[in-house]
């Protein structure tokens, strides 16, 4: 399965297959939300889309970077999460780099969205799905965030290598800037836990599969090994 790593900016079109990673935060929290109860989430395009959709939808709930705002029903913290049930809601999420790369490759004919939270359970869709060939979207900082890196890279030697140590790919995610920031309280909308939560690996037993639903990216979850999405 031969792989490549692309920042957002570097995407000149859509891949057939593409894992959008990003570790800290987005896609941990996306997987939260679905442990929390969440059906489906609506990756939008903005802050003002985000709100519009709660507004044509008041049963849904918005979550975003940052600290919270009006409007707004969390923030993009898996470890606040822990305390939020969203019990058979749709969840719209709007962040910083995460649903901006997968918004970027909306037309590829399967987008999955990862972190180290879900990593077995992509790398094995993958396998099962038979990808000769996939691109991984770097999303933090313009492609350089060594967390989402170092994540991508980890699933893609997964995808070929169900043996990979995860132990040097980890420790490169914990040493980041992104987690550095965290860890240092200099990004709104964090919790102290927020770190060791995007750093657990294979907590949750699913991939994460995007589709395109009435112009709106809508992503799932789908047990590890499905076939068919």
């Amino acid at each position: 399965m031969d792989a490549r790593f692309s920042g957002i900016a570097e995407l000149a079109e859509a891949p057939s297959v593409a894992v959008v990673v990003d570790v800290m935060r987005a896609f941990t929290v996306a997987a939260w939300a679905f442990a929390q109860g969440a059906e489906k989430i609506v990756l939008a395009e903005s802050l003002d889309e985000a709100l519009t959709l709660k507004s044509r939808h008041p049963d849904w709930a918005a979550l975003k970077d940052g600290p919270p705002a009006p409007g707004f029903d969390a923030v993009n913290s898996p470890a606040l999460l822990r305390s939020v049930g969203f019990g058979g809601r749709t969840v719209v999420q709007k962040t910083t780099a995460g649903t901006v790369g997968a918004l970027a490759v909306k037309e590829a004919s399967l987008v999955l969205c990862a972190s180290f939270v879900v990593a077995e359970a992509t790398a094995r869709l993958l396998r099962t799905r038979a990808c000769d060939s996939v691109t991984y979207v770097v999303t933090g900082e313009d492609g350089q965030a060594d967390e989402d890196l170092a994540c991508a890279e980890y699933i893609a030697r997964r995808a070929n290598d169900a043996g990979a140590d995860a132990a040097p790919f980890l420790r490169r995610a914990a040493e980041s800037r992104a987690a550095a920031e965290l860890a240092e309280g200099v990004r709104e909308g964090a919790h102290p836990d927020d770190v060791a939560l995007c750093l657990e690996l294979d907590r949750f037993p699913f991939a994460m599969v995007t589709t395109v639903e009435e112009s709106l990216m809508v992503l799932r979850p789908s047990p590890a090994g499905a076939a068919s999405i």
